[in-house]
């Protein structure tokens, strides 16, 4: 089991993590040279809701490099010590971030923040498993595992919740700065409630109300969050590349029967699965982007988590009509 492996892979280097760092952890916050407030997030849309809230006055890093998929993250002993130098660390929660919370146990943080997005949000979903989907269980017999379905951020309105969450916490580290936090964090904010609004506009004037990925489903908050139905090949947190026939030919037959003319695929995942359902369909496919992480050529063209979901959104538009 991978939690295991890396669970195991970590504990080995924590006693070499609290050594190469000295007193990191003495309880003084562990600021930069310039005096900036030390941010990590481990994902793509945490590490763009800080830079949009903080811009400049914050030192932030993404773990996850740019173009690596998510789901088959591993830490590295380096990434455990950045954690425990850092005085914000901004995770998701749920069964992929199970090493987090093993590493955050084992060493002295001092006074590090910590913002976990699972929490951030009024309303949380379990992982499910939907007509037709192939879903292997990747849990070992007997093994404890959350079933939170966690990628919360795929809403536009948890997004802002979250915004509020973190704008607060950096509010409370960094008191010289609260003004700009909570007024980028206003401001941001209302850009996610244009971009709400537009999206209900388009599930209002459309035609249908079925979306089909040829892939993993890591977007069941946006799913939920605007009234419509799906159909998968895995569930979200799936590491499955290969779904089985019966699971290809179910959602061929779903598109077939209600004339759907887009298959989804995630980002930075093989378009293999949707392609043969498009080819045999004469659907087109088209990307959806969760916010996990984005290409190192989009990162460097400084994609953000807003311009991602109004490309959702003018897929969506096509998906449904």
């Amino acid at each position: 089991m991978k939690i295991k492996k890396i669970t195991a892979l970590l504990m080995a280097f924590v006693l070499a993590a609290a050594l190469m760092t000295g007193c990191a952890g003495n309880g003084s916050v562990n600021t930069t040279k310039g005096g900036k407030l030390k941010v990590i997030t481990t994902i793509f849309a945490g590490y763009d809701f800080v830079r949009q809230i903080a811009g400049d006055n914050v030192d932030l890093s993404m773990l996850l490099k740019p173009g690596a998929e998510a789901h088959s993250y591993e830490p590295t002993p380096k990434d455990i010590i950045e954690i425990q130098n850092c005085d914000v660390f901004i995770y998701v929660g749920g069964e992929n971030d199970a090493w987090i919370d093993n590493i955050l146990g084992s060493i002295d943080s001092g006074k590090m923040r910590t913002v976990k997005l699972l929490d951030c949000v009024d309303d949380r979903y379990e992982e499910e498993t939907v007509e037709g989907m192939d879903a292997h269980d990747e849990h070992e017999h007997g093994e404890e595992h959350d079933d939170w379905d966690e990628h919360v951020w795929t809403s536009p309105v948890n997004a802002g919740q979250i915004c509020s969450r973190i704008a607060s916490v950096l509010e409370d580290e960094d008191p010289d700065n609260a003004g700009i936090y909570a007024g980028n964090c206003s401001e941001y904010i209302k850009e996610l409630d244009k971009l709400d609004k537009y999206i209900r506009q388009i599930v209002s004037e459309a035609s249908r109300d079925t979306i089909v990925f040829g892939d993993r489903f890591p977007v069941r908050y946006f799913i939920e969050e605007y009234g419509l139905k799906y159909y998968a090949a895995f569930p979200g947190c799936s590491q499955e590349n290969e779904a089985s026939a019966a699971t290809i030919a179910f959602l061929e037959d779903r598109v077939k029967e209600q004339n759907i003319p887009v298959i989804f695929k995630m980002e930075l995942s093989s378009p293999n699965m949707a392609q043969t359902i498009a080819d045999d369909t004469g659907a087109v496919v088209r990307t959806f982007y969760s916010g996990h992480n984005i290409s190192k050529d989009q990162f460097e063209t400084g994609e953000t988590y807003l311009s991602l979901m109004y490309d959702n959104a003018e897929a969506l538009k096509e998906a449904l009509n």
